[in-house]
Formats: C-alpha cells, sequence, structure tokens
C-alpha cells in the first residue's frame, strides 16, 4: 500500500509540477532581455556559491567521480555556459536578410522536461536550468533515483535564485518522489512541450517515444588514435587527464586508444610514466567479471571509479597511484568486452599498422557508440581530413575527449547534452544550446509578382499548346537528348524516362541511361518523340507522374 501511495503521490505532483510550471512558461516568455539576463547572473552567482557543495553531494550520494573534478563541472555549467551564451540573440528579431526581404523572430518552446544522469546531476541541472531560462521557458526535472538528493538540492538552489532575480515561481521545479510513474506522466504530460534527455538509453529511447519533440542523447564509445605524427607526451597527458576527469564519467571520454606499429614502444612507454597499469589477460578477465553483467552493460557499482578500486575489486594488485588500467584487445564486440563504453578509468588498447586500418577499426568501435565522439592525436592536417567522414558528431583532435567534447577545452558551445545526430538516433548532432530550445518563425515579403509568377521566371519553359504533340518549346536545345533502349542488364528496358520511372528494375540503371545518346529505331511514339522532335508536353507530364508514383512506390 505505501509503494502505491507513493506511486500515486509522484503522478500528482508531476501533474502539479505541470500545471504550475505552464503558468510560469507563459509568464517568462513575455521577460525582456535584461530580465531574463539579470535572472542568469542570479542562478550564476549561486551556483558558484553553491559548487564545492553540490560536488560533495553528488559523490556522496552516487559514490561517482571526484569532488574537485565536479566542482569544476559545476563551474563550466555555470560561468562557462553562460559567459557563451549571454550574448545570444533568444528573443524577438534574431536575423536578417535584407536581400530577400525576410527576418526570423525567435518565440520560446513553453514548459520543458530535463531528464537528469546519475554521472552529472548537479552540472546538467545547472546547465539546463541556465539555457531554459535563456531561451524564456520554464523547465521541470526527473533526477536519477540515485542521484535524487543532490539533483533535487540543485534544482532548488537554481529555482530560488531565479525567483530572486524576478523570475516567475515555479519557472524552474524538480519531483521530489522519484518514480517511473511520476515519469512517465511527466513525459505523456500535455503541458510538456519538449524533453531533453540525458540518460541511459532506455531513458533516451522514452523520451523519443512519448509522442512529442525529443532531445536525447545516445551512449559515447570514443577511440582514441595516436597517429605516428603525433606528439606522443602531448596525446598521453590528453588521454589520461580526460580519462580520469571526473574518473571518466563524461560520456566524450576516451575508450579506447589505437596506437601505430611504428609509435607503439613510445606510446607505451609514455602511458606507463604517467600512472597507466597494463593488464594481463588474466587480469583483463578478472576485471571485466566485474566491470560487466548481463553482457556488456557495465555495473554501476564500478561507475566513475579510480583504477585502483577497479582493481581491487577485480582481486589483481596494482600501484596506488595508478591512473588508469589499460587492456589489450583483439577485436570489437563479444569476446572484446573493453571495446564497450566503459563509464570509468579502464580503457581498451589497439595496435595497427597504419591510418588505413585505424580507419576501419574506428569505423568498428564507433557502432557501439555512433553518433557521439571520436579523439584524434596527429600534426598531419590530411589525416584529420580523412577522419573527418567517421560517424561522429564531435571529431576532436589534439585535446582531451572529455574536456573537449563539453567544449571547456575547445571552441564547441559548453555543455552537458551532446547531439549524436540521427546517426546515434538523436534529433541534433551539436552540442545543445538555448537556440535548440526556440521555435523561429519566419517574416517574408513577396519579392516576386505571384499573378506573372510563371510567366516572367527566365528559367521555366513549357509549350503553350498542349494539344500540339509534335510542338516544342523554342528553349529546347537543337540537338536534342536521347535515349537508348536499356543496358541490356537485368531486364532493364529504360528507353525513356517515363518508361524508366515505371519499371522499378531500372531504377539502378540511371547512370547507363543517362550517359548515352543512342537513339532506338522501335521506341514507341505514344512515348516518346523522335529525336528530331524532342519531348513534348504529354510526355514531360507522363515522366512527372511517373517519378511521383516512383515515389510513392506505387
Amino acid at each position: 500500500m505505501d509503494n502505491m501511495d507513493l506511486d500515486l503521490r509522484s503522478i500528482q505532483e508531476a501533474r502539479d509540477l505541470c500545471k504550475y510550471g505552464s503558468a510560469a512558461a507563459e509568464r517568462i516568455a513575455k521577460y525582456s532581455e535584461d530580465q531574463i539576463d539579470k535572472i542568469l547572473q542570479n542562478m550564476v552567482r549561486v551556483a558558484e556559491e553553491h559548487a564545492a557543495e553540490l560536488a560533495q553531494m553528488a559523490v556522496e550520494e552516487t559514490g561517482f567521480g571526484k569532488v574537485q573534478d565536479k566542482i569544476y563541472k559545476n563551474h563550466g555549467a555555470s560561468t562557462l555556459v553562460y559567459n557563451y551564451i549571454k550574448d545570444m540573440k533568444t528573443q524577438g528579431i534574431i536575423s536578417e536578410d535584407p536581400v530577400n526581404k525576410m527576418f526570423e523572430v525567435a518565440d520560446p518552446v513553453g514548459l520543458i522536461m530535463g531528464i537528469i544522469p546519475s554521472t552529472n546531476p548537479t552540472s546538467t541541472v545547472i546547465y539546463k536550468s541556465l539555457i531554459a531560462v535563456k531561451a524564456r521557458n520554464a523547465i521541470v526535472f526527473s533526477p536519477h533515483p540515485s542521484a535524487l538528493k543532490c539533483t533535487s538540492r540543485a534544482a532548488r538552489l537554481m529555482a530560488q535564485a531565479a525567483v530572486d532575480a524576478g523570475a516567475p515561481s515555479d519557472t524552474i521545479g524538480c519531483l521530489s518522489m522519484c518514480t517511473m510513474q511520476a515519469t512517465n506522466e511527466l513525459m505523456h504530460n500535455d503541458a510538456i512541450k519538449l524533453i531533453i534527455a540525458t540518460g541511459g538509453p532506455g531513458m533516451v529511447k522514452a523520451a523519443y517515444s512519448a509522442g512529442k519533440p525529443a532531445i536525447g542523447v545516445g551512449a559515447g564509445n570514443s577511440p582514441s588514435y595516436i597517429e605516428r605524427t603525433a606528439d606522443v607526451k602531448k596525446a598521453v597527458s590528453n588521454i589520461i587527464a580526460s580519462k580520469t576527469f571526473d574518473n571518466g564519467t563524461i560520456c566524450a571520454s576516451e575508450q579506447s586508444i589505437i596506437v601505430e606499429e611504428c609509435n607503439h614502444d613510445a606510446v607505451v612507454a609514455e602511458l606507463k610514466a604517467q600512472g597507466a597499469y597494463f593488464m594481463n589477460p588474466d587480469e583483463v578477465k578478472k576485471v571485466c567479471s566485474v566491470l560487466f553483467k548481463n553482457g556488456h552493460t557495465m555495473n554501476a557499482k564500478y561507475v566513475g571509479r579510480s583504477a585502483k578500486v577497479i582493481a581491487d575489486g577485480a582481486g589483481i594488485s596494482v600501484p596506488d597511484n595508478t591512473t588508469v588500467l589499460i587492456g589489450a584487445q583483439s577485436g570489437v564486440g563479444e569476446g572484446n568486452l573493453l571495446s564497450y563504453e566503459k563509464l570509468t578509468c579502464v580503457l581498451g588498447f589497439y595496435v595497427v599498422r597504419d591510418w588505413h586500418e585505424a580507419c576501419e577499426l574506428s569505423m568498428k568501435l564507433l557502432q557501439n557508440g555512433i553518433g557521439h565522439t571520436m579523439n584524434l592525436h596527429t600534426q598531419d592536417e590530411k589525416i584529420v581530413r580523412e577522419f573527418a567522414v567517421k560517424p561522429a558528431s564531435r571529431i576532436l583532435v589534439n585535446t582531451g575527449g572529455s574536456m573537449g567534447g563539453t567544449g571547456l577545452s575547445t571552441g564547441l558551445a559548453p555543455a552537458f547534452t551532446l547531439g549524436c545526430g540521427t546517426m546515434g538516433g538523436s534529433s541534433v548532432s551539436e552540442n545543445v544550446t538555448p537556440l535548440h530550445l526556440i521555435n523561429k518563425k519566419t517574416v517574408c515579403y513577396g519579392i516576386k509578382d505571384a499573378v506573372t509568377l510563371a510567366s516572367d521566371d527566365p528559367t521555366f519553359h513549357v509549350c503553350a499548346d498542349a494539344s500540339a504533340k509534335s510542338q516544342t518549346c523554342s528553349s529546347i536545345p537543337a540537338t536534342p537528348i536521347s535515349y537508348s533502349t536499356g543496358c541490356n542488364s537485368c531486364g532493364c528496358d529504360a528507353q525513356s524516362p517515363a518508361s524508366f520511372v515505371r519499371n522499378p528494375m531500372a531504377a539502378a540503371h540511371a547512370a547507363c541511361v543517362a550517359g548515352t545518346q543512342t537513339v532506338s529505331e522501335d521506341i514507341d511514339s505514344r512515348k516518346m518523340a523522335s529525336s528530331d522532335e524532342g519531348i513534348n508536353l504529354e510526355q514531360l507530364k507522363d515522366m512527372i507522374n511517373g517519378l511521383v508514383n516512383a515515389m510513392k512506390g506505387e
């Protein structure tokens, strides 16, 4: 009965948060830029004042990460985010095009639901609060159950700071009773206009299934390739700094290191010099046995833990100053568990002959975190260009993944929600900013006469007499395009555009048909004019209808 009462009370709380949050969203939508900036500045001030307190709470409650690093994450989520967004145009006219007589107007989306992860709870609350308010929206948070206290504390601090600076009450809200029923109620409540989901794959999938706009992020599995021209000492320093930052809880952190045969010894020596411990095959098995459960799902007990804690849990002996645990892998997928995402101080290790093999391996590794992030260390700009085609929304060069992906050490927008694009099942591929939390309305004046649009268009040529099948427009070239009888393979009979689109098998031979000028004598004159006559209007209509039907799958 107690559980049932909790479920019911949590659902009612969710409904109340939506009701009052929606009213707050309507009010803050009318605020001026100066009013919004005053609110943001006070939120940043309060976040900085409580950065250490919130970091301590997060580590004590979740067991993940390091206090000092979480303090900096709170700083990044407040001061650095504010400095990036403070001059961003998010209301009124945000862009103008005088040549085409157009301008864009920003409108808030309304009440937002923010799903908060356990790995970065307080920093994500601060960040999402700031970008929501900057766009003149209200937001209500759904905490992770294992980070309820610190998430609620951060939300209350942001809410009170906003109200103290003039924001409407309930601009920022947070569930205090963490149940799946309450989260589900928020997701499906009509008052929620947009969901920003940062968390596990299940929660992100649920957000996208809620029947309303959502911004979700997928898992990361960033490979870090140390190419032969790289500054090895600097590359290793960046990787170690990134992987040990908050004990690897940021999803953009490195998950595997790829080296070449020619720089293998130098990289290994430098990794060892910086505290990395290379496990033997037996030690890799022991670590994987405690690190993963149910296949390659990571054991929450070892998320965001130090290398020493993980080693002790696995029953292997490592020096106290060990920074990361590294295990050699022979492939990707089952049987190579370190090829999967590990939000902790453990890395997979691979050796390749050259950048071509590194490309292939990176593609395989990224399939387990597609669309998120990849890391590259090189002095060769050509290599950077080659890797720019990889299926990752952030391809970071000569920096640490944790800091680079979140915009702390790169020119990317400072953010704690990192889009993975359609590759990773996300609606955005950028680091999420206030510009993702507005509606853009376009005001545009007529610049062409709608009455005489066709006749005034110099690029539009159609015969005036539709009944004259043999009549051609004067703009058709003297030597008209003609068509072959097909490519003589797979039953393709692509004789004309019309017959081409009617035959689905012919679609694969478009290049063959388009690249020939041979005319067949047995072409049906109803379907196509002779090479002297070109194409008449009836045939043009036939072509268009065929193309439309083909696109419809008819």
